[in-house]
């Protein structure tokens, strides 16, 4: 009864560590595909496409943003000098709204009266805008003749 007991299984077709093979090693054992690398990449290319897209008109809005804030800043630095060379019989107090108007002889004044409050007294060729003095001694155009009306 020496016999040796002989293993009925093929040791060539029996992997040393089955777990690590990467694909099932028995019937119960999980399904195991590979990826389709052509689909996960065209996944990731789109996502970073819409993302960089998002990102792009964030900067895109930022721009108009910025080149109206600039053109706000001429705008004021226009209005300013223009307002600087009339000539005023009054020194003007930050944050109080005054009106620009424009002569018959072409000059411009600086008044604390509105165009609607002259009645048939006003004298001006043309109003040309309502403005604010702001701290930094420029003036903040709240109306010009290219909007408008808010008073």
């Amino acid at each position: 009864m020496n016999e040796a007991i002989q293993n009925p299984i093929n040791p060539d077709k029996v992997a040393e560590n089955p777990g690590l093979m990467a694909y099932a090693h028995s019937v119960g054992g999980a399904v195991i595909k590979p990826d389709d690398m052509g689909k996960v990449k065209g996944k990731s290319v789109l996502a970073m496409r819409q993302q960089s897209e998002r990102q792009l008109n964030q900067v895109y809005q930022q721009m108009a943003i910025l080149a109206q804030q600039a053109k706000a800043l001429r705008q004021r630095v226009e209005i300013s000098e223009r307002i600087y060379r009339v000539n005023m019989n009054f020194e003007p107090i930050i944050n109080e709204v005054y009106y620009v108007y424009e002569k018959e002889d072409g000059s411009d004044v600086l008044s604390l009266v509105a165009p609607n409050e002259w009645g048939r007294s006003y004298k001006f060729s043309r109003f040309i805008a309502k403005v604010t003095l702001l701290a930094d001694h420029t003036w903040d155009v709240q109306y010009n003749e290219t909007e408008e009306a808010s008073y």
